[in-house]
């Protein structure tokens, strides 16, 4: 396979390397928010919370688009959320095989 494949494949892991962008894509997998509604469910200002969402946007997991002065985020790639999945089966695996189990995680 290509290198330029694999590094950009590291770039999408990387944007997704943060419990809060995992925590953005979460709420977009449930449809479209206006960034002033995503922002009450942050503890962060709103330019913070925008370099995380500019990250995301930046590999395409990510787009928006204006509604008046509105920003309307969703996800570009609905797709990644098949990623989540897969790591929630690693988290599980591993949680059977050490005995140990992740709150939230259903063994």
């Amino acid at each position: 396979m290509n290198k330029e494949i694999f590094k950009a494949r590291a770039r999408v892991m990387k944007a997704l390397a943060s419990p809060i962008r995992l925590e953005i894509v979460d709420h977009l997998s449930r449809g479209e928010r206006c960034m002033c509604e995503l922002q009450p469910l942050f503890r962060m200002n709103k330019s913070t919370l925008s370099r995380h969402i500019a990250a995301l946007k930046n590999v395409g997991i990510v787009s928006e688009r204006r509604d008046g002065v509105r920003i309307i985020l969703k996800l570009a790639t609905p797709c990644i959320l098949k990623v989540f999945e897969c790591v929630t089966g690693v988290i599980r695996s591993e949680a059977r095989r050490t005995g140990g189990l992740l709150k939230g995680v259903k063994a």
